[in-house]
């Protein structure tokens, strides 16, 4: 016997509308027996509600007119079920029962919930039937009359057809604090649009759903082939029931989301994404609650792979339990940081995602320009180590700012421009952007400090080319981080030699300020020192770590908390730095104080002492305006005399120049100089060298000297 629904299109859309004429046809039996046992007929009811006369002479075209009430009960049930088998479509009610063990009884409870979405009449109508409640939404008890099997069921047999709806989160209650008879029960408008086949790339704003098409196959990831062969595996193990988590870890900007959707495509599922930081152990509220909820349903009517994003801190656990109303397997996107509990985390398979080398950074960069022309893109191959997720963020960039100067071709500046506002975006808010230009010229130092710089410098280019051609003994314990320390007192040139190290390499420069990073709250220090590190390190730029002496100094003995818990500030900061992956340089002002184990994985370490009497002099010359009119006999005098630093002698020269200024002249001449000069001292407490008239002090000259400093 042919299906009397055949003629209805096998869609999700189709299956629905089976489903809701199906709702009405038990609503209307309901009403039947109601009116059978009131001695009113339904036709007293269609005068009333002239709708439902409609609906019920379009159902009569189908039913079979043997039917009896009863018996059109289970013809209902044996032709959708027919026209189901007829399709291997993804139909969403139909996963209900496949993936969530939703049976067909709670499938039609969960349309009649439902009715009053697609007609308020249906509301006018609930209203009356639950007088003296007049809720417009139904509420349990009369949802399991409606659909009991023996048509008036007891409080088990109500209860059990809308328990499977509630613990799948297919519906929630409205009044939670009214007697279980009398909740009222409502279908989220999510699943709701879901069900009618209506998926949205933005169904609610905690979640983005993909759909599977939007990914590449698993060989069109940019990865190495030996990474490739091991993910084509994954899914074969998720059908065999083996794993029921894939954990990716990585980067950010790495493409962790491309991955994950080259598996869920392998699978035939779409990803629905969320954000889950939020949803920490101990720290999910309300909303987050809610939002889980929901999950789980969604994924299995929209027949989707559910990605938790989780960006944790160190120490930090998140929760993988098991979604209510999905039975498929999950997806979770993590960092380096953090670990996973719960029955589900249990079945997991963890995959750490490699950082692409410069030949698949350069198929990321042809991708993401598309058809622009570029100029030296091997270059910028080599120069630029971000991961692909950014890399396609600069591509667009990039060919943004060569339209605004009217260029076609794409160049380094265009690249560099393009990287400098995504690191603005992304990392501005964790730590201060320093400028930086200049050549090593600028950098007055000893001979033995400038070499020690180049050395750093020659490390910093090298250091991925570095990797490929060290010994075997090696192994896979080295990575091409590179860790800096520079020590010495205050103005001897630390922050202006990072500066000139960033120029020359062509990276951008943030610092952050160690000392401002620690925090009283026990693990809030290291969550600070996560953030900061973890961006920097995606984004390739220099770190530089003011005072690190706050966190690097030598560990103590520990006799209470507090020094307990500082150094596992300490050995965290030591264990990342020694696993990071970008350039970073600490300095400190008190070399001596820093622990020993720290200076051990420093790969360069660089020792600035005050400048000497011809360094002195340099950087005077340096730091003077061209035009000034002191002469170098008296500039002289001044660098032996005054053994100041060079961050005082730049002091010193703004000060003068400014001074100039105010006179009128604009020109810097001796007196300007000693005031100058003057000024510095004063600042640091000290004694100048030079009297008021200019003249060097006699550092010898006993009391005559002593009754001088005092007239001062």
């Amino acid at each position: 016997m042919p299906n009397a629904f055949a003629h209805v299109p096998y869609t999700v859309q189709g299956h629905f509308l089976l489903h809701f004429y199906a709702a009405v046809y038990r609503l209307l039996h309901y009403i039947h027996r109601l009116n059978h046992v009131g001695g009113e007929t339904l036709e007293q009811h269609f005068k009333q509600y002239p709708f439902l006369a409609r609906y019920f002479a379009e159902m009569r075209r189908y039913i079979p007119e043997a039917a009896t009430w009863k018996s059109a009960v289970t013809w209902w049930t044996h032709e959708i079920t027919a026209w189901e088998t007829a399709t291997t479509a993804h139909l969403p009610l139909r996963a209900l029962t496949t993936e969530a063990g939703v049976d067909f009884q709670s499938r039609l409870a969960l349309l009649m919930i439902g009715l009053v979405e697609e007609d308020s009449r249906f509301g006018t109508l609930f209203a009356h039937l639950q007088e003296p409640l007049g809720y417009r939404r139904p509420c349990v008890e009369v949802v399991g009359h409606i659909l009991s099997e023996n048509g008036w069921g007891g409080g088990d047999a109500v209860w059990s057809v809308c328990r499977p709806l509630l613990e799948s989160s297919l519906v929630e209650i409205t009044n939670q604090h009214a007697p279980r008879s009398e909740w009222v029960l409502r279908v989220p408008a999510l699943l709701w649009d879901v069900m009618r086949g209506e998926v949205v790339p933005r169904p609610a704003p905690w979640c983005q759903y993909h759909p599977a098409e939007t990914f590449p196959g698993v060989s069109e990831l940019i990865f190495p082939e030996e990474f490739l062969a091991q993910l084509e595996q994954v899914p074969a193990l998720v059908l065999a029931g083996k794993v029921q988590a894939i954990v990716l870890r990585g980067m950010q900007g790495s493409e962790r989301l491309e991955v994950l959707g080259a598996i869920a495509r392998a699978l035939g599922r779409g990803v629905v994404e969320v954000h889950a930081a939020s949803a920490r152990a101990g720290e999910g509220g309300a909303g987050e609650a809610r939002q889980e909820a929901l999950l789980g349903p969604l994924c299995t009517m929209s027949h989707s792979l559910p990605m938790l994003t989780h960006d944790l801190g160190p120490g930090e656990t998140a929760e993988l339990a098991a979604l209510p109303g999905y039975g498929g397997p999950v997806g979770v996107l993590m960092g380096l940081e953090g670990g996973l509990r719960g029955t589900v985390a249990e079945k997991a398979l963890t995959v750490s995602l490699p950082l692409p080398q410069a030949a698949q950074r350069r198929r990321h960069w042809q991708h993401a320009l598309a058809s622009h022309a570029v100029t030296d893109l091997a270059e910028i191959s080599d120069r630029f180590h971000l991961p692909g997720g950014y890399i396609r963020q600069a591509g667009a960039l990039a060919i943004a700012q060569a339209a605004l100067n009217r260029r076609e071709i794409i160049d380094m500046g265009d690249i560099r421009q393009a990287c400098r506002a995504l690191n603005r975006q992304l990392l501005d808010t964790l730590a201060a952007r320093l400028e930086v230009d200049g050549a090593w010229d600028r950098l007055v130092v000893s001979e033995a400090t400038f070499a020690k710089l180049v050395e750093l410098e020659r490390r910093c280019r090298h250091r991925e080319k570095l990797l490929e051609h060290l010994g075997p003994a090696f192994g896979s314990a080295h990575n091409r981080g590179v860790r800096a320390l520079f020590t010495g007192a205050s103005g001897t040139g630390k922050t202006l030699a990072a500066k000139l190290l960033a120029a020359q390499l062509g990276m951008d420069l943030y610092r952050v300020d160690l000392s401002a990073v620690v925090n009283k709250y026990i693990g809030e220090t290291e969550k600070n020192l996560h953030r900061v590190l973890s961006r920097a390190e995606e984004l390739d730029v220099i770190l530089l770590l003011d005072e690190g002496d706050a966190l690097l100094g030598n560990r103590t003995e520990v006799k209470s908390s507090n020094d307990r818990y500082a150094n596992l500030e300490t050995n965290y900061l030591l264990q990342r730095l020694e696993s990071y992956q970008g350039v970073v340089v600490v300095t400190t002002n008190a070399g001596q104080n820093i622990d020993s184990a720290f200076q051990r994985r420093m790969d360069v370490v660089v020792h600035f002492v005050p400048p000497s009497l011809q360094e002195r002099l340099a950087i005077w010359q340096l730091h003077l305006p061209l035009g000034h009119a002191v002469d170098s006999a008296y500039l002289e005098q001044v660098a032996t005399c005054c053994t100041l630093t060079g961050g005082q002698i730049r002091n010193a020269a703004l000060h003068a120049t400014m001074l100039a200024l105010d006179d009128g002249s604009g020109v810097i001449t001796r007196w300007h100089l000693e005031e100058a000069v003057q000024s510095e001292y004063r600042k640091a407490g000290a004694l100048c060298p030079l009297n008021d008239n200019g003249r060097m002090r006699d550092q010898h000259g006993g009391m005559e000297a002593f009754l001088d400093a005092l007239s001062h």
